[in-house]
């Protein structure tokens, strides 16, 4: 009773208001309401580009597969153990490693231990970091140049078809932009602030994004440091040092697991896959890093892919090989006179594997174009419609000159947008199509802070506003003309493009006033034909090893990455290899990683001889030797993919000293230059090794008789 008396006792009034406080009852409604008053239009809108971002990105998802196999076959592998997990092994066994960094890969294995090995479990990962990166762009542009430029921002980056591309897949990219975006904007803080810590995280971030795709992650650095070099608070001496401090620290992160892995003796740990030198510096600087710019093995024609070794065959098997190719051809002539299956679907044979010539143009031409290029011209624009702005505030006598936090997001995220530009425009070795994804947050990010200055340029200086918003609609709308017609997309839409602009162009230039609502309504059908183009993502698996958006683009078959013909001939292998019994390591090896994966992913413990491109130097004919000696392994399977590349000194030993096995008996193809050939490697061990061949009984006999009748 006491006690039901003390809780029926009313509260005093306040000392300070005599009201009385407000029961805990009511504080949920009378927040729930107070957030409802704080919420406006844009929040509503924000929401949307979210949505739109989600579907683009999670739609159809599942019919991906393992997308990328290599990853997918990398992931799996590691999953077997903490040595292979910190090593990044590609294979179960411990042979090479994936020839990226680790982080990305970490991502997704931990997604697969938490919720099962599966397809959606390496997807889903990269496709909420890539909605997440749009929300982060939201609140970067909103904070400083308001909502109208963050929305145009966020659905700029949402849109962006090489960005949906890749937030599609499993490789490493959405990982990367998203850690660079963060270190953007913890970037822009320091800059408002003056402060040690923010600064220090953004040194953390790019370092963590150095080990998600190496080199890549620095293109962001330039444009970071010149915007905190020139409009943080303090000294020129306090900012300098706290720069330093900043690239100390992202070196140290990034070099972390380098400085590991090399510590680590070579025989404790796999190769290096793609280097050359058995070294991830190596591949983190060469085949990763600077080769990417300066031109290197596999780039569009600046240094040529060698070519090496072929089975060596007999006249019977060259007969063999002739029927079987003239078998192709008349089922090729047949596959033609129906039309193909390709060609109904209206697919390329292949992905286009590299960008164009280097040149000014390259971002609108050869495969680099309908992946990047339809809304660069309002980003290029836009940069130069907020430097104006930037640049009538910073002369304003009342203005604090560099303190204005406009300017300070307009080098930082406008220098990442033209680093990144640059880069992709004139690098002369391998620059993959799926490349101009880095390239969208700051694309994104100008088209928000352009939107916004011509507006505002509209406003205060009429003739240089109508100047510049006609050179962004005339530049923009061309360059959308042509990917459209060149790329054979919505051509119907063309003429609308061209009316609609035109007469947005011609209201604005009458009527001023409308500028706002003006630009946003130009923004927006801009952003039609990249929409369409990024959804086209939707209808076909993703293409593996080349990830991009068009109704045309090569696709991929989903599942563990092969059709269903060379499936059943890889389960009947799978059957033969069980039956005779196998190595007990690696029960299968292969030149390339491409051709292991799908093994690995149908639960067999394959490796790869000569890594991810079937070249490396990872062993020689001795190891294998060892191998098959110590019964690690015995059977190996030559050709597939890039075979034409000549393997390296192991499938060397082996074409030398292994025996064929008849495909007959596992029902493989008939024999071929560059087809699957398996080989059985048991007892050859010396053979393998260089040595001559141990004699037979009946040679020992008939050598022993001989010497007793001397």
């Amino acid at each position: 009773m006491k006690f039901m008396q003390q809780t029926a006792t009313p509260p005093a009034p306040s000392p300070a208001t005599g009201e009385l406080p407000t029961l805990s009852a009511s504080r949920g409604p009378g927040r729930l309401r107070a957030a409802a008053s704080r919420l406006h239009w844009h929040h509503l809108a924000l929401a949307g580009v979210l949505a739109l971002s989600a579907v683009l990105n999670t739609y159809k998802l599942s019919q991906n597969g393992f997308a990328n196999t290599f990853y997918s076959a990398g992931v799996s592998s590691m999953l077997r153990s903490w040595h292979n997990f910190f090593f990044v092994s590609f294979d179960p066994g411990g042979l090479i490693t994936v020839d990226k960094p680790p982080l990305g890969l970490w991502l997704q294995a931990a997604s697969a231990k938490l919720f099962g090995f599966s397809p959606l479990s390496l997807l889903l990962p990269e496709a909420i970091l890539g909605v997440l990166s749009v929300a982060l762009v939201y609140r970067m542009l909103t904070r400083r140049l308001g909502p109208m430029a963050a929305l145009a921002g966020a659905t700029a980056l949402a849109i962006f078809p090489a960005f949906v591309a890749v937030s599609r897949a499993n490789g490493v990219d959405p990982l990367l932009i998203f850690l660079m975006v963060a270190a953007c904007a913890a970037t822009l803080r320091s800059i408002e602030t003056g402060g040690w810590w923010m600064l220090l995280l953004a040194g953390v971030l790019v370092g963590l994004a150095f080990n998600t795709k190496t080199l890549a992650a620095y293109l962001v650095v330039p444009g970071m440091a010149l915007g905190f070099l020139l409009c943080a608070p303090g000294s020129l001496a306090k900012r300098a040092l706290q720069l330093l401090a900043a690239g100390a620290v992202m070196l140290a992160v990034s070099f972390a697991w380098i400085a590991a892995v090399e510590a680590t003796p070579a025989s404790k740990r796999p190769y290096v896959g793609s280097s050359t030198n058995n070294t991830e510096i190596g591949l983190a600087l060469e085949y990763n890093g600077f080769g990417r710019v300066e031109g290197q093995s596999g780039g569009p024609g600046h240094v040529p892919i060698r070519t090496g070794a072929v089975i060596p065959f007999t006249k019977r098997q060259l007969e063999i090989i002739r029927r079987h190719q003239a078998q192709k051809k008349a089922s090729a002539a047949e596959f033609a006179g129906t039309g193909g299956a390709a060609q109904s679907q209206g697919r390329k044979k292949g992905p286009t594997p590299f960008g164009g010539a280097p040149s000014p143009w390259r971002l609108w031409g050869k495969g680099l174009g309908d992946q990047a290029g339809w809304l660069i011209p309002v980003a290029l624009f836009g940069l130069i419609a907020a430097a104006m702005v930037a640049y009538a505030r910073w002369r304003a006598p009342e203005s604090e000159r560099w303190r204005d936090p406009r300017l300070a997001l307009l080098i930082v995220l406008g220098g990442w947008f033209a680093v990144e530009a640059i880069v992709l425009s004139f690098s002369k070795g391998i620059v993959h199509p799926y490349y101009t994804s880095a390239l969208a947050p700051g694309t994104a990010a100008m088209v928000g802070a352009g939107a916004v200055a011509c507006v505002e340029l509209l406003r205060r200086s009429f003739t240089r506003g109508v100047v510049l918003l006609g050179l962004l609609a005339f530049g923009t709308t061309a360059a959308q003309v042509f990917l459209l017609h060149h790329y054979h997309y919505i051509v119907w839409f063309i003429p609308v493009l061209l009316l609609a602009a035109a007469a947005i162009f011609c209201l604005l230039v009458v009527f001023p006033r409308l500028a706002a609502p003006g630009v946003a309504a130009l923004l927006a059908l801009f952003a039609l034909a990249p929409a369409g183009y990024a959804a086209t993502t939707w209808l076909a698996p993703v293409e593996a090893t080349f990830p991009a958006a068009g109704p045309t683009s090569a696709a991929g078959v989903g599942g563990v990455g092969i059709n269903g013909k060379n499936l059943r001939r890889d389960e009947s292998l799978i059957s033969f290899i069980e039956t005779t019994g196998t190595g007990k390591r690696w029960p299968i090896l292969t030149v390339s990683a491409p051709t292991a994966a799908p093994f690995i992913l149908l639960g067999v413990d394959a490796g790869s001889l000569a890594g991810y491109s079937g070249t490396d130097p990872a062993l020689g004919g001795q190891r294998l030797a060892g191998m098959v000696a110590r019964h690690e392994a015995r059977y190996v399977l030559l050709g597939g993919e890039f075979a034409s590349r000549g393997g390296n000194a192991a499938t060397a030993a082996v074409l030398r000293a292994c025996r064929v096995v008849n495909p007959i008996l596992w029902n493989g193809p008939p024999i071929s230059p560059y087809g699957l050939d398996l080989f059985d490697c048991a007892g050859r061990e010396r053979e393998l090794a260089g040595l001559a061949p141990l004699p037979s009984a009946a040679a020992s006999k008939t050598k022993a008789k001989a010497q007793r009748k001397r």
